[in-house]
């Protein structure tokens, strides 16, 4: 179901709010006909700066890839339909509030904006509670003993050798 440009999408209303509406509508629709093809209950859209339209679905059990989140999905899809990396200009509209990893990859793509439809405590009802995830990025020490991240020093120079390499790239693509 991960496909680039939708060919199922109708034309969005001309309307702002209600192109908006549509677009959230038609990921929830995903989101819906996604568990129905044994995927998880997550559908987005990537409507890109000149209007063209990218999907993704959960498929996080079905590929056995725990990152296939719809919004990361859409994103990739949207990144290789649009031949780039930079979605400066798009708005993502995804069924449900974007988890950490999902507003990461947004932020990173340069997404301009994000609408979802249902919050993650509907999804936490539905058994899929992402709260110790955004407990470990906003809360205490306490909150990332799930799996704690430490720094080991390797010396200067080996720390930073695939740095001193970036930079002394002169064919390197910034991002």
């Amino acid at each position: 179901m991960d496909t680039f440009a939708s060919t199922t999408q109708p034309a969005p209303p001309t309307d702002p709010a209600q192109a908006a509406a549509a677009y959230l509508a038609h990921a929830v629709e995903l989101a819906t006909q996604n568990v129905r093809e044994n995927g998880g209950p997550f559908g987005a859209v990537v409507v890109t700066a000149d209007g063209s339209v990218y999907e993704g679905v959960n498929r996080v059990t079905a590929n056995l890839d725990p990152t296939a989140h719809a919004e990361v999905s859409a994103i990739r899809n949207a990144c290789q339909g649009q031949g780039t990396f930079d979605l400066s200009g798009a708005t993502l509209y995804t069924s449900c509030e974007p988890c950490p990893m999902c507003l990461a990859s947004s932020l990173w793509a340069r997404i301009d904006r994000v609408y979802f439809a249902a919050g993650r405590d509907d999804a936490a009802d539905a058994g899929f509670d992402d709260a110790v995830f955004y407990r470990y990025f906003e809360g205490g020490s306490e909150d990332r003993a799930i799996m704690p991240v430490a720094n080991i020093d390797l010396g200067a120079d080996q720390r930073v050798a695939p740095f001193t390499e970036w930079n002394s790239t002169i064919s390197r693509i910034d991002y």
